[in-house]
Order: structure tokens, then C-alpha cells, then sequence
């Protein structure tokens, strides 16, 4: 994967310039690996040039089955033949690799977090071609999201060459991905038409997802592999921690999305002395939130008090911990192991066949992840188990937008370019 670096924006679109369409239907986002045979073919491609004869070994389907399926994807653009690789001095009929084409399409996603809003532009192989950070709008929902819709335009209005198919949202709270409404709380916002914004602004078809299940489904969609390395059935845990934590379980080559959105760790008892909205104390997201964290950090005098224009960051907690500052180290050692313990925990209720930590909570301070491991360890009450990173690392938020934004395309490519391809109403 590429890592090209996220730039600022010099400035937000304003009601001039983005002219509104009729908004479109929600489309679900479909975060599974499917059994269709142009999505198997597709899939096969998004890694590079492959020949027909392979892209039958690797799908199990016939070679018959591999070449409709890539005469039709051919026909709509989603493929393309390369002939400057055709093997010479062959006896009988040339063999022409084919690809994804990863030059003339372009898919939006956007990542809304609580202070921090992630606009990205992919190619139909997941690969993010570049992106923009902006601060999420702290207004009402309605303008919050027009503020943001009209910053993608923007930035999709700056890659005219290539032409927009889709629209993917991911973020917290609860998510109808039916309708594309969101309740989230940490916001304020309730039932906020995130699809109706994003498609009457863009007038693409959106999908919006609860970004720790689209974080699960970049695992299992868009993550690389090493050389060797084949995709093993069975199930996967997700544990998010950043300004909000989550969890998302994969089962069988498909994400768990219950129909009211996905289990919340929000308010699990940590036993810290940290007050949450809720009226409790210790709760899990009062007690690792970056926001909170760094409260806690200026009370102890371990930052400097907030002067405008500028507040402290996390990164500047990092840096006192890494030059020897006893309580930055304290206190982000804390929430590394609170952070394994509760995935332990976690971990014990599903069983699952592999954990994988995201969020920065977990990737921000490498030497956190020692502590997390090893408070895992301490408390789980099963044998030892996969636990890993996310292999998107601090770019995990990039990935669950990208992951939305293609998503249907992975699951039936044939009907989404139809859909992608047809006038709104």
C-alpha cells in the first residue's frame, strides 16, 4: 500500500460551489468476502496483472466461468487486459494478463472521528491515491456534515482526470446503514442524514458504515499479504482504541453487523478514577480518550495549560514520555495496560481465532505495546492467542473509509457499476 501524506485544506468549499443534487438511496455497505464469480475475479486482480489460467487456480472457479467473468468486467472498465506482458514464442493462443484499472476510477472516503475528519480518494484496488484532514465541525449535525460533504468536493473536484464512482462514510455511534443515518451521542447527533448530505453534494451513491466494522472489513478486504501467506478461514476480533473505542468480530469471511449497530465497550469499568458523562467512574472511554488523556496530563503538569491558538497534542505527551518524563510515561503506561486487559477480557467472551488491535491508542507509542501485550497475557484466561497489530497501523481510520467506498464493488462489481454509472432521479 501506498502512503501518501494527508494534507491540510486551505480552505472549505462554501454553498456557491457545490451545487446539490437529489439525494440518492442509501446503499449498504458490503463488508464480506462473496461467492460471486466476477467479485472472486475482480478480487484476484486488485493485486496486480494476473492470467486467466491463475485467476482460476486462485478463485476455484472454471476457466470457462474466469473468462465471461472477464469479458464482462472488460466491458465496463473495472478490468483491463495487458498485452505489453503477453508472454512471447507461446505456441497457441497469446496469454493476456489482466488487471484492475487503477488509472481511470476514483472512490471518496471519508472518516468522521470525534475531532478529526479523514477525506481519502482510493482506487478500485483499495489503494489510497491521497487525502485531507480537516477538524470535525463542532456545529449542529446538518451543518457538521455539509461542512464536510462540501470539503470532499473539494478535494474530489482536484482529481478531475479521474472519474468518481462511490462515496464511503465511516464513524462511530450507531449506524443504519439502510437508510445511512447515525445516532452519535459523542457528537450529538441523532439520526444525522449522513447519505442524503453526502449524495445530494456529491451526487454519487453513498454507503456509511460504524468505522470499527469497516476497520474489520479492511482487514479482511484490502490488508496485504506477505509472500507465502494464504487468508485463514475461521474468526477475527477487533479492538479499536482511540478517542473512542469499539470492537467488531469477523466470523467466516463475513463482518457481524447486527442490525442496531455494533456492541459497545464504551463504558466498561477499568477502575481508574475517571469521571465519565455517564456519571459513572473508570470508564473505558473517559480513561484512554486522547482528549481525556491529555487533561489528565496538563493537571499533573506534565503539559503546559491549552494557550490559544494552539492545544497540546498527543504527540507531545509521546515526546515527554520518550525524554524521560516519569509521569507522561505513567500515565501512558496506565492506559496501555488498561488497554490489554480489556481486550483480554473482551477476548474471552468471543474466543476468537485471532485479535487484532487498531486505533492509536495501540500504534502512537511503540513502547505501549509492550505493555499491552503482556497485560493481555496476564489476563486472559485462555490459552495463548494471535494477537496482533493491524497491519494499517496509524492509517487504520484511511483504510475503514476506503474499505466503505468499495466495498460493494468486492461484493458484486457488475451491479455496483451499473448503479455507480446511472443518472440520479
Amino acid at each position: 500500500m501506498s502512503s501518501p501524506i494527508l494534507e491540510r485544506p486551505h480552505g472549505t468549499a462554501t454553498a456557491a460551489t457545490a451545487r446539490l443534487a437529489p439525494a440518492r438511496p442509501a446503499v449498504p455497505p458490503e463488508l464480506r468476502i462473496t461467492d460471486n464469480p466476477a467479485a472472486a475475479v475482480l478480487r484476484a486482480a486488485t493485486r496486480g496483472p494476473i492470467f486467466r489460467d491463475i485467476a482460476a487456480q486462485t478463485t476455484g472457479l472454471s476457466i470457462a466461468t474466469v473468462n465471461r467473468q472477464v469479458s464482462a468486467l472488460l466491458s465496463t472498465g473495472l478490468l483491463r487486459e495487458r498485452a505489453d506482458l503477453t508472454a512471447s514464442g507461446a505456441v497457441g493462443r497469446p496469454r493476456v494478463p489482466f488487471e484492475v484499472d487503477t488509472d481511470t476510477y476514483v472512490t471518496l472516503g471519508v472518516h468522521i472521528g470525534f475531532t478529526v475528519t479523514r477525506i481519502v480518494a482510493a482506487d478500485l484496488s483499495g489503494r489510497i491515491l491521497g487525502g485531507l484532514e480537516i477538524a470535525t465541525p463542532q456545529t449542529g449535525q446538518d451543518a457538521a456534515l455539509t461542512i464536510v460533504a462540501r470539503s470532499a468536493k473539494a478535494f474530489l473536484d482536484r482529481l478531475p482526470r479521474r472519474r468518481p464512482l462511490w462515496t464511503g462514510v465511516a464513524l462511530a455511534g450507531r449506524v443504519d446503514p439502510a437508510a445511512g443515518v447515525v445516532d452519535h451521542p459523542r457528537l450529538g447527533w441523532t439520526a444525522a442524514p449522513v447519505a442524503a448530505v453526502f449524495s445530494s453534494v456529491l451526487d454519487l451513491p453513498v454507503s456509511v458504515s460504524a468505522h470499527v466494522e469497516a476497520m474489520a472489513a479492511a482487514e479482511l478486504l484490502l490488508a496485504p499479504r506477505e509472500p507465502g501467506e494464504e487468508t485463514r478461514p475461521g474468526s477475527s476480533l477487533l479492538v479499536y482504541a482511540r478517542e473512542t473505542a469499539g470492537v467488531a468480530v469477523t466470523l467466516h469471511d463475513r463482518v457481524h453487523t447486527p442490525a442496531n449497530g455494533p456492541g459497545s465497550i464504551a463504558h466498561l469499568p477499568t477502575g481508574s478514577e475517571v469521571d465519565c458523562t455517564c456519571g459513572r467512574r473508570g470508564c473505558l472511554e473517559a480513561t484512554i480518550g486522547e482528549r481525556a488523556l491529555l487533561e489528565r496530563a496538563v493537571r499533573k503538569g506534565v503539559l503546559p495549560k491549552p494557550e490559544a491558538p494552539r492545544r497540546p497534542a498527543i504527540t507531545d505527551l509521546y515526546r515527554a514520555a520518550d525524554t524521560g518524563n516519569a509521569a507522561a510515561r505513567e500515565l501512558l503506561i496506565e492506559r496501555a495496560e488498561i488497554l490489554g486487559r480489556t481486550a483480554a477480557l473482551v477476548r474471552d467472551m468471543f474466543n476468537p481465532d485471532r485479535v487484532v488491535l487498531g486505533g492509536q491508542a495501540f500504534t502512537g507509542w511503540r513502547p505501549g505495546m509492550e505493555r499491552v501485550a503482556k497485560a493481555f497475557a496476564e489476563s486472559t484466561t485462555l490459552p495463548a492467542a494471535d494477537l496482533r497489530i493491524s497491519r494499517f497501523g496509524g492509517r487504520v481510520q484511511e483504510f475503514a473509509a476506503a474499505v466503505t467506498s468499495v466495498s460493494v464493488f468486492y461484493a458484486d462489481p457488475l451491479s455496483a457499476m451499473r448503479r455507480a454509472t446511472r443518472t440520479a432521479r
